[in-house]
């Protein structure tokens, strides 16, 4: 600027063209009043009361300004070890310092002993040029500015820490960045706790963040509107990349919570990595760049690289509790497949993938969104990356394979139709999972037939290949079924599809005997009392005696904890008349020998008698042990192992066996009975 001393002020004074944009704002009562302005009146001023002219000149890149040499030398340390070495009055600043071009005008309006006004939008830079030039002073009150006014205000921490993305380093050594951050956060931690600010549209669990997005497919358009509810949240997805990461964890640092926590992290990558609006934005106005794209690519890879290193470490429990849906974590993976990272985030990256691998759903895996020409979907970089992280998860973790497995099964389903999928390469796919880890094989089956279903022309070899993933044993009723109607299935499936649906008919068939034998089994033997064998009987095992009614009868009310403790009792009382049974057969077996016996000393006596004809009761006690022989020889089998309807007409044999032994020993006289019961003790006893 030139400066002209000893005329009037207001016509010959020519200002600088940064001046003159500014001097309709000095009398504005909403801005500060122009500093550059109040130096050149303050020079002139300071010309026309000492009579000095102006000798110093100072430099700072395409600028120069006229100033005096004593204010600049008494108050500034640069310009007093300047003037000494030079020993000249041109002054050069480098204009790459920090602060210095943009705040020369307000470290030089010190000097002359102006007070200067700071504002957030200044402090920062006035702070590092006052640090560069030596002035201690203005660095003391730009301090005590920042810790009584910037500090205490969310949005003048804000345009602060904003003003400091220019000045790093010097800002960053002079704590102004730190002590901005760890204030933000200090505050956003206030804002979560305080009861008065308290909103259902917090993020975080329970709020409508979490309940919007859990178990939904990923919409980057939602995420954002669900950001935007909380302005503190949306001020901080403003800030460059540095200054989220460090004010992140503060949050965590000062103890907030990671349901809070994790989505302020969600919504910044939605907003920087996976929204396409950002991604053309970036694409199309970047005019330095050569190459838009790859630049806009470049710019979200070195973002995505540090959301990766902001993810919760126990990124399963933080899914579990929905602060994270775990589709994000599939967004990620599917953007990170276009873009350049490190081996260590993308490992990273992917580790977080596997796991929450059984929280996923089949949406949350990625596929390509556009066909390539003349490779299949299955071939896709979306689908070899799955790949290898359901593989490795299958032969390292083990908790949760079945529900992975599944999962599997089910993504394998979205593209089996594919025509340009290869046998091989399906085969390939599914033997990612091991054949064990598979609960049950319904969705396997779903994708192979589907498949069989666009592949008409497949060899009979290539159809048994593929179908020898499958395990019949492990396929539903229902499945079964399908599977031996279905045509398109080799002969060998088929078969064994019938023996195991042969044997799923067998088990409904054995359940239903179980429960009826349950509801009958107070009907075996009459009364509830207890066996006792008679005497010169081998000793049995006995059980419990059976329950005189129905575990089921009025308890169609209770759960089903109680109908499995029934169906146990059921059970135990199954063996209990087995076990009865038995002892009722070894009773026979010892009454028909005693029998045998007494009619043997029954025939000696008649012998020897006088002629008589033996009477009819002799008779029909000869012929009993005959018809006892026979009924033993049906009843001397394991009864346990015969089936129900045996047991059952065993039991009615016994009961008319019991019936015929009393009907015969009805005429007898008490004599004789006493006698015959004296001639068995003897028989037993011997």
């Amino acid at each position: 600027m030139k400066l002209v001393t000893g005329v009037d002020l207001e016509t010959e004074v020519e200002l600088s063209p940064i001046a003159k944009a500014e001097e309709a704002a000095v009398f504005s009562p909403y801005s500060s009043p122009s500093t550059a302005l109040l130096l050149q009146r303050r020079v002139v001023s300071w010309s026309t009361e000492t009579g000095s002219p102006a000798t110093v000149r100072v430099r700072l890149g395409d600028r120069s300004f006229d100033l005096h040499k004593d204010p600049l030398v008494s108050k500034c340390k640069y310009f007093s070890e300047a003037s000494l070495q030079s020993g000249g009055d041109v002054v050069e600043l480098p204009a790459s310092s920090p602060g210095v071009r943009e705040a020369f005008e307000a470290v030089a309006l010190f000097c002359y002993g102006d007070a200067v006004a700071l504002d957030p939008f200044n402090v920062a830079a006035v702070r590092c040029a006052a640090e560069l030039l030596g002035v201690g002073g203005l660095g003391a009150r730009c301090d005590l500015y920042i810790s009584q006014v910037v500090l205490q205000s969310w949005d003048d921490a804000l345009i602060v820490l904003q003003r400091c993305l220019p000045l790093l380093p010097a800002a960053e050594e002079l704590l102004v960045v730190s002590r901005c951050v760890e204030a933000l956060a200090f505050m956003a931690c206030m804002e979560i706790l305080d009861p008065e600010q308290r909103r259902n549209q917090l993020p975080g669990a329970g709020g409508a963040a979490s309940r919007a997005l859990v178990g939904r497919r990923w919409d980057a358009e939602l995420v954002k509107e669900l950001a935007a509810r909380d302005l503190w949240v949306k001020d901080l997805l403003a800030l460059p990349f540095q200054f989220f990461d460090r004010i992140v964890r503060a949050l965590r640092r000062q103890g907030m919570k990671e349901k809070y926590v994790g989505p302020v992290v969600l919504f910044y990558a939605n907003k920087w990595v996976l929204s396409k609006k950002t991604h053309r934005f970036w694409a199309t106005t970047d005019d330095e760049a050569i190459d838009g794209e790859t630049d806009a690519n470049r710019r979200a890879a070195a973002i995505l690289e540090g959301v990766v290193g902001l993810l919760p470490a126990e990124s399963p429990a933080v899914a579990a509790n929905g602060a994270i849906p775990v589709a994000f974590y599939f967004a990620l993976l599917s953007r990170s497949l276009t873009l350049e990272l490190s081996d260590e985030s993308r490992t990273k990256l992917r580790g977080h993938v596997a796991s929450n691998l059984r929280f996923a759903r089949v949406d949350d895996l990625p596929l390509p969104e556009e066909e390539a020409d003349g490779r299949s979907i299955a071939d896709s970089r979306e689908v070899r990356a799955m790949e290898s992280i359901v593989s490795n998860h299958a032969s390292v973790q083990r908790k949760g394979v079945e529900a992975v497995s599944e999962l599997w099964d089910r993504y394998l389903l979205q593209f089996a139709g594919d025509p340009k999928l290869r046998p091989e390469r399906l085969a390939e796919l599914i033997g990612a999972i091991p054949a064990s880890d598979r609960k049950t094989h319904d969705h396997l089956y779903e994708a192979i037939n589907t498949y069989l279903v666009e592949h008409r022309g497949l060899s009979g070899e290539e159809k048994a290949t593929l179908c020898g993933h499958l395990d019949c044993r492990k396929l539903s009723h229902e499945a079964c079924v399908q599977a031996v109607q279905n045509e398109r299935m080799p002969l060998r499936l088929i078969v064994q599809a019938l023996f195991v649906q042969q044997m799923h008919t067998h088990r409904a068939f054995t359940e239903c005997s179980d429960s009826f034998r349950c509801t009958r089994s107070g009907e075996l033997v009459p009364g509830a009392g207890g066996y006792t064998p008679s005497p010169g009987c081998p000793a049995i095992p006995t059980s419990q005696p059976l329950s005189g009614s129905s575990p089921y009868d009025s308890h169609h009310h209770a759960p089903r904890d109680a109908k499995l403790r029934a169906r146990d009792d059921a059970s135990s009382d199954y063996e209990t008349a087995s076990f009865r049974i038995q002892a009722l057969e070894q009773e026979i077996i010892s009454l028909k020998r005693t029998l045998q016996q007494h009619n043997t000393l029954r025939g000696s006596a008649s012998a020897r008698g006088e002629g008589k004809e033996p009477s009819f009761r002799v008779a029909v006690d000869a012929g009993a042990p005959a018809t006892i022989k026979r009924r033993a020889t049906v009843s001397g089998s394991c009864i346990g192992s015969m089936r129900w309807g045996s047991q059952r007409r065993c039991a009615s044999r016994i009961l008319r066996v019991f019936a015929r032994l009393a009907v015969f020993g009805r005429g007898r006289s008490r004599g004789k009975q006493s006698k015959c019961s004296a001639s068995t003790e003897q028989q037993n006893c011997m």
